[in-house]
C-alpha cells in the first residue's frame, strides 16, 4: 500500500475515486496456491486495494515445472494467458492453454493449472472478493 493511501485511510477520508497500482510493488518469489508446487512470482495487485473490494486481481508467473493445484472454487474464476504454455484442469477434464487464450471457470468446479514448456507461464487470475457483501 502505498504511503499516500495509508494516510487517506487513516484520516477516515472517503475512499478515493482511483487508485493507481506499480505492479512491482506487490511482486514477490513464493510457491504457488493449493499444493505448493514448484515457485512463482507473484502479483498480489488487488492487495493494495482497501476493502471492501468486490474483486480480486492477481498476476502470477509460474515458473518451470509450477502449478497451481487443484482445488474447489465457490465463485466463477477467470485465468488469462499473458505468455508461456500451460494446462488448466475442471473437475478432471484437461485443455493447453497459450498466450492470448482465457478459460472461464465455474463455481463449484475442482480447478488448476500447471506451466509445461520452457518459459514461463503468465498468468491474470481475476475472481469475486467474498467479502465484499
Amino acid at each position: 500500500m502505498t504511503m499516500w493511501l495509508a494516510a487517506l485511510l487513516l484520516a477516515g477520508a472517503d475512499a478515493p475515486t482511483m487508485i493507481v497500482i506499480d505492479e512491482a510493488e506487490t511482486m514477490r518469489e513464493e510457491a504457488p496456491p493449493h499444493g505448493a508446487i514448484g515457485l512463482s512470482t507473484a502479483y498480489r495487485i488487488s492487495d493494495s486495494i482497501p476493502a471492501p473490494r468486490s474483486f480480486e486481481f492477481r498476476k502470477r508467473a509460474l515458473h518451470v515445472g509450477a502449478a497451481i493445484g487443484v482445488h474447489p472454487i465457490d465463485h466463477d474464476e477467470i485465468y488469462y494467458v499473458l505468455s508461456g504454455t500451460g494446462v488448466v484442469h475442471s473437475d478432471g477434464t484437461e485443455k493447453e492453454l497459450k498466450s492470448g487464450m482465457a478459460a472461464w471457470l465455474y463455481s463449484g468446479a475442482k480447478v488448476g493449472i500447471r506451466q509445461i514448456g520452457t518459459e514461463p507461464l503468465v498468468l491474470i487470475i481475476a475472481y469475486p472478493n467474498k467479502t465484499a457483501k
